[in-house]
């Protein structure tokens, strides 16, 4: 069994269908993959599925805790639950509505065009990145890093802040759909360990089930500062390659650090609610 728990496709700020996520999976000899887009599900309406890899149906929420972002990933959802799709269409629109904020800014000081751009994407949750690759399109910045420190990140030209729902209601919003609430790369907060304990413990309190304690690029030491903190917590395991993009390098479907053998019995894939099915 070789699992896939984290990417995208374009629906949100994936580069591509999920066609291509599944052809990509099967190449890298992944076995179970979740396609767990930011705030929505239509990949999953549109999926043939296949006989060789079993889809985990997911989602990634955006949500605060601390007047900080998170990204909680739900897997083995179902993708009809009322509270959910009520949670989702609500952070979406959120979205639209950051986006036009954000136009707004760029139209005040030159920059036009963001809206037609945004409505010719397949994308159903709009993001910054969708902004950040316009703006590389226009030639306004050469590299992603620069829109954002420029444009959208705070102090940036175009910078309009992010009113996402609560952690709470994130690990609610799943569990009514009879998920698995996930804390994504809990290691890229910028949280010492102290705050990440805390960060824990409040996750698990509002109904969380897992930690992510593998993905791209994570340091041995955090990962393995990750896995003892799951364990400790008495929650489970999990990891993913959050892929995007083909054109980026560090990262491909199934393609991250794998975890210690012994570590397996505590993997999510053991959780009750698991379901290794579309």
């Amino acid at each position: 069994m070789k699992l896939d728990l984290h990417c995208h496709s374009h629906y949100s700020d994936g580069k591509h269908p999920a066609n291509f996520l599944i052809e990509r999976a099967l190449e890298n000899g992944v076995t179970h993959l979740a396609i767990t887009d930011h705030d929505c599900t239509n990949v999953h309406e549109k999926l043939d599925g296949s006989q060789q890899l079993s889809i985990i149906k997911g989602v990634e929420i955006s949500c605060t805790w601390q007047n900080r972002e998170l990204h909680i990933v739900g897997l083995c959802i179902d993708t009809s639950a009322s509270q959910l799709e009520n949670l989702l269409a609500r952070q979406q629109q959120k979205r639209r509505q950051r986006v036009q904020q954000i136009d707004a800014k760029l139209v005040e000081i030159g920059i036009q065009g963001l809206l037609p751009y945004m409505s010719s994407l397949p994308a159903v949750a709009q993001t910054r990145s969708h902004v950040a690759d316009f703006l590389i399109q226009q030639q306004v910045c050469k590299t992603r890093k620069k829109v954002f420190k420029q444009y959208l990140n705070k102090n940036g030209k175009a910078y309009i802040d992010a009113l996402w729902c609560s952690l709470e209601e994130a690990v609610e919003a799943i569990a009514s759909a009879g998920g698995i609430a996930v804390l994504a790369h809990p290691g890229r907060y910028g949280l010492n360990r102290s705050k990440l304990s805390s960060l824990v413990d409040a996750f698990k309190e509002a109904g969380g089930d897992a930690l992510e304690c593998t993905y791209p690029s994570i340091a041995i030491e955090m990962q393995a500062h990750l896995v003892k903190l799951a364990i400790d917590k008495g929650i489970h395991i999990s990891g993913g390659s959050d892929f995007h993009d083909a054109g980026a390098a560090w990262t491909d479907v199934g393609k991250f650090p794998w975890l210690p053998k012994s570590t397996l019995p505590f993997g999510v894939w053991h959780h009750p609610m698991w379901s290794a099915t579309a």
